[in-house]
């Protein structure tokens, strides 16, 4: 296993790692820049797009641009352009809820959740944007909404709540996009940070991130623990599998405090490869809007 810097930008709070096998380019956002980067495999031909306000994730769009999550709605964003519009203001007048983590499940819907900004309530609400471009509530009563990710057959939705510790699972409707009860995947109890950003492999392994560690944990399909990479920072905030083979673990970062203590790693920030994981993780969907 090798674990190299792949990008030495030390983002405030980088986010949202997608692979895009289409364009063979990796995309990324800083929350708090707020902006969305993108380089291609190699770490090459960078471009960025300012955000109006701080952005949770995107999602990339099958007619070309994004959808982002901004701090209050659901946005298009036109490569083209640089241009943001909006979609649907989630909270309007409410200062402390922000939309957070994302991602595209296996039909071609955003989903998409909230969190307190002060991570202290449970505030937070998961949507479900449709191609359509019609919202809708999935579940309510979230601290910090993160980590989404879904099953290789696309039946079981996983979602983190950070500020909770935990992990959980729903049942997952193909057809409709509406969930079952939730239950508790896996607890972070015991265990030295929270989980974060998540993702799933093609043998249908949860990798999630343990932001304040600096650990990738991968669980087994029963929430076991199956196997833990210790990363330089203890700062790492999220991942997906990117290249060519979908084989590199492409892992974000934070250089902003936290805890009221500054990092004292000098890649706190930094986008990091992680290369000899032994696994391939699967194609992200585009969203079909």
């Amino acid at each position: 296993m090798r674990i190299e810097v792949f990008s030495s930008d030390r983002n405030e709070l980088g986010e949202g790692p997608l692979w895009d096998v289409e364009q063979q380019r990796l995309y990324w956002i800083d929350s708090y820049a707020p902006a969305v980067y993108s380089c291609d495999a190699n770490g090459g031909d960078r471009k960025a797009w300012k955000m109006p306000e701080p952005i949770g994730s995107m999602a990339l769009r099958s007619r070309g641009g994004a959808i982002v999550s901004l701090r209050n709605g659901f946005y298009t964003l036109d490569f083209a352009t640089g241009a943001v519009e909006l979609l649907h203001e989630t909270h309007p007048g409410e200062l402390r809820p922000r939309l957070n983590d994302g991602k595209v499940d296996r039909q071609g819907r955003f989903i998409a959740g909230s969190m307190d900004f002060e991570e202290r309530d449970p505030i937070g609400t998961l949507y479900r944007l449709d191609p359509d471009l019609s919202l809708h509530i999935l579940d309510t009563g979230i601290v910090c909404s993160n980590g989404p990710c879904f099953s290789p057959d696309g039946a079981t939705l996983y979602f983190a709540d950070t500020g909770t510790r935990k992990i959980h699972a729903y049942a997952y409707d193909a057809a409709t996009g509406t969930v079952g009860s939730r239950r508790i995947f896996t607890s972070f109890e015991g265990l030295r940070g929270h989980p974060d950003g998540a993702t799933v492999d093609a043998e249908g392994y949860v990798w999630s991130v343990e932001v304040y560690s600096g650990r990738l944990i991968r669980f087994d399909p029963n929430g076991v623990i199956d196997r833990i990479v210790g990363l330089p920072v203890q700062s790492t905030t999220s991942i997906t599998f990117g290249g060519p083979e979908l084989d590199i673990a492409f892992v974000t970062s934070m250089a902003r405090p936290f805890n009221n203590q500054y990092h004292r790693e000098r890649e706190a920030g930094c986008m990091f490869a992680v290369h000899g994981l032994g696994v391939r993780g699967l194609p992200e969907p585009r969203f079909k809007g």
